[in-house]
């Protein structure tokens, strides 16, 4: 008959230092990894926004209209005002801002949260139609 010995292993400080070092290096590899994937939508979100707007050339060029992007940002560019929208956390913040009030610098005017491109094309539409009138 044979006897069966169990080992037990003692922990040590530096084991159980180890061990939580690496369970919080994954999290915090993780943590980055979704930022990573967040800012990947919310740049291609910006790209989608970006390309809607400046399917017609024609129709800019006509309302006296500029589209950039930058980044996490599109904006539409008059001289006298401009509407951008900035997308972070898979959601885009539209603004409009008026220019006339202080050359160098616009002035926020009217300001909306929506949850998708479509939302944010729209918004901006409705924005550019107030300033249209």
């Amino acid at each position: 008959m044979t006897t069966r010995t169990s080992k037990v292993k003692t922990l040590s400080l530096k084991d159980a230092f180890e061990t939580e070092f690496a369970r919080r290096e994954m999290e915090r590899r993780a943590r980055d990894e979704e930022v990573r994937r967040q800012q990947e939508a919310d740049l291609a979100s910006a790209q989608a926004l970006h390309g809607a707007l400046t399917t017609d050339a024609e129709f800019l060029t006509k309302r006296s209209l500029g589209a950039d992007i930058r980044r996490y940002t599109v904006s539409l560019d008059h001289q006298d005002y401009r509407i951008a929208a900035y997308f972070e956390g898979g959601k885009a913040n539209v603004t409009l801002s008026d220019k006339r009030t202080n050359p160098g610098a616009a002035a926020l005017r009217k300001q909306e949260t929506v949850e998708s491109v479509e939302d944010a094309l729209k918004v901006m539409a409705q924005f550019l139609a107030d300033e249209t009138r």
